[in-house]
């Protein structure tokens, strides 16, 4: 057996905790984005290893998404947050010291992505959780998650790169921000009430069986979307200011920084739209996810094509709106297929299953040798063109099923 949902009433507010702390989280995902082409000039690193050390946050992500989910659903979710807290903590002093080298770096990435990957999976079942005791809208979990994230998103980056532009040691000062922010979060979970009451006959191999992932929505609809919520983030935070970076010599910094926000930003204003769109259907939220992306994706082309700051601001803003609208989508699709008991299990899969997105920047940096940046662009284009399709026709199989043939 799992934890059981403890259903004693909490303060309406009380999901303000956990959300600061996924704010935490994002912030120092993000925080190290302006500060990417620095390293690259100070380490002299390649396009290559440059991309690596953002992509290495994805494969410390995945751990800390697949464990940190199940492990909140057998021990809670405030057992999870409070280490959670201090690793993100512990990851930011391992970048202050990126100077030294490229290894802190990625060791900063890698352990930055566990602790987001635990922080997003727990804290998406804590504030959904937290969230039913005060509403009976089943979209405000997902939505508060959203926009936890993308505060982190948006914020974290722009004071990173202010600071990074203008405070002196750029490589230090930037960082302060997180370190206090995330010691805050740390208290502040300490004091948020526990959501689940503890099994202690549980086991954690049981904890880890999702039965869920084999369910046919699950399989059809959300693996295929799931990818799409931060692939085409991953390319206008990462791969396009590198490849446009002679444009905006002399702010690259503050560049990178206000494209972080722009994408963030439009995320969170979009909430209210995508929650009117999903009361018309989901699959309608689901198409004007993929239609933003694709005409985001154009725009971006054209941005590299011209080699164009402005354009690129642009493109962000429509991206961020698509991401926006897709992770919402799939929040809620994982919190009506999920038992209750296995909501951070199954959150932790699909939270898994989206930041493989984050892996596209590095996946073109290496396909450089088979075509320019606008060619490689316009292949992700119409590789959303596809999923499009596939999600459209996928979510009228799984909404009305074949009935079975009569008995004769």
């Amino acid at each position: 057996m799992q934890a059981t949902v403890v259903s004693a009433p909490t303060g309406a507010r009380q999901w303000f905790k956990p959300a600061a702390a996924v704010s935490a989280a994002g912030w120092g995902a993000q925080q190290f984005t302006p500060l990417l082409l620095v390293y690259q000039d100070h380490l002299h690193l390649s396009d290559t290893t440059t991309q690596l050390t953002f992509a290495a946050y994805s494969v410390g992500l995945l751990p800390g998404l697949l464990l940190g989910g199940p492990f909140s659903d057998r021990f809670g979710r405030r057992a999870v947050m409070i280490p959670t807290m201090i690793a993100s903590l512990a990851a930011t002093l391992l970048l202050v010291a990126g100077p030294w080298g490229v290894g802190w770096l990625l060791a900063g990435r890698l352990i930055t992505g566990v602790a987001s990957g635990a922080a997003f999976s727990s804290g998406a079942a804590w504030l959904k959780e937290l969230s039913a005791r005060a509403t009976h809208d089943a979209s405000q979990g997902a939505r508060r998650l959203t926009v936890a994230m993308g505060i982190g998103f948006a914020l974290g980056p722009l004071v990173a790169g202010a600071l990074a532009q203008w405070a002196p040691l750029h490589t230090f000062i930037p960082y302060i921000p997180h370190l206090l922010l995330a010691g805050a979060a740390l208290y502040l979970v300490t004091t948020t009430p526990e959501t689940l009451a503890k099994n202690p006959g549980a086991s954690i191999l049981g904890a880890l069986r999702i039965r869920e992932i084999r369910d046919r929505r699950f399989l059809m609809v959300v693996v295929p979307l799931a990818p799409w919520v931060f692939l085409p983030v991953a390319i206008i935070l990462a791969y396009v200011p590198a490849v446009i970076h002679e444009s905006v010599r002399g702010w690259t910094m503050m560049f990178v920084a206000i494209v972080t926000t722009f994408n963030a930003g439009a995320g969170i204003l979009v909430q209210k739209t995508a929650k009117t769109i999903d009361a018309y259907g989901r699959q309608y939220l689901i198409l004007t996810a993929f239609v933003l992306t694709i005409i985001g994706m154009l725009l971006t082309v054209e941005s590299v094509h011209l080699s164009s700051p402005v354009l690129v601001l642009i493109s962000a803003l429509v991206l961020g709106a698509a991401y926006g609208c897709a992770q919402v989508c799939g929040l809620m699709e994982v919190q009506s297929i999920a038992d209750p008991a296995r909501l951070g299990g199954l959150t932790s899969v699909y939270q898994a299953l989206t930041y493989i997105g984050f892996t596209a920047s590095f996946i073109l940096a290496v396909l450089a040798p088979l075509g320019s940046p606008v060619r490689l662009l316009i292949y992700v284009t119409i590789l959303a063109v596809i999923f499009l399709i596939w999600l459209i026709w996928a979510q009228r199989v799984v909404d009305h099923p074949k009935s079975p043939a009569p008995v004769r």
